[in-house]
């Protein structure tokens, strides 16, 4: 079974349990990684970057928006070492929500602070309720996995990618708003940011499981 870190903010390691139960259920061994610690390559086959609080905006070089959360820089620099080692390995990475911001951020690009859309917010009690679609773009990476033009997917995010970097593709957009919801990295065989939350959906939604399993079939 192939290995694949799993940072996670160490006060909080149970924010960690839904990924790690959707890699598993995509027959890939977890391998957590506190943001306190010291993490290792020797072994690894890939790495998932999760959701959480908002990236520190000095990493883009802008101040804070009145509702941007306050930083946790130590995570922040725990993250993007990792990244910055994953990258020059060249191994799979599949990144979800502030990763997907944080893949974005590492290679130059910016977000938006704040959206004013609600339809980004979701609060329904459960986390795996569709609310709102994606539409995406053909000849990506992810139309490769997803087989079709759109998904239903929720969402839990109030950034979002304002200007992609320069490496990156954007791969998916909600229709109505033109948030971008998905960006890849071309000539790789497997870098990948959701904005959405696959690891709550894919226990119950085979469109959802699709993305670990690709992932897995990329390690």
């Amino acid at each position: 079974m192939k290995r694949v870190l799993v940072p996670y903010p160490h006060a909080r390691p149970e924010k960690a349990e839904p990924y790690i139960c959707a890699l598993r259920a995509a027959s890939i061994e977890p391998v957590p990684a506190p943001s306190n610690s010291r993490a290792s390559f020797s072994g690894i086959a890939g790495l998932l970057l999760l959701g959480g609080t908002d990236l520190n905006p000095q990493l883009y070089g802008e101040d804070p928006h009145p509702e941007t959360q306050d930083p946790d820089d130590e995570r922040d620099a725990f993250e993007s070492e990792l990244l910055a080692e994953a990258l020059l390995r060249q191994v799979p990475i599949f990144a979800i929500c502030r990763g997907m911001q944080l893949l974005n951020v590492h290679l130059g690009g910016s977000l938006q602070q704040h959206l004013a859309s609600e339809r980004h917010l979701q609060t329904t009690a459960n986390k795996a309720a569709p609310a709102h679609s994606v539409a995406i773009e053909p000849g990506t990476l992810l139309a490769g996995i997803a087989g079709r033009r759109d998904w239903q997917v929720n969402s839990r995010h109030h950034q979002a990618v304002a200007r992609p970097a320069a490496a990156l593709r954007v791969a998916a957009r909600e229709p109505e708003t033109g948030v971008i919801e998905a960006v890849e990295f071309p000539g790789r065989r497997f870098v990948l940011g959701v904005q959405w939350h696959p690891e709550d959906q894919a226990p119950m939604d085979p469109e959802q499981h699709k993305l670990f399993l690709h992932f897995a079939e990329a390690l």
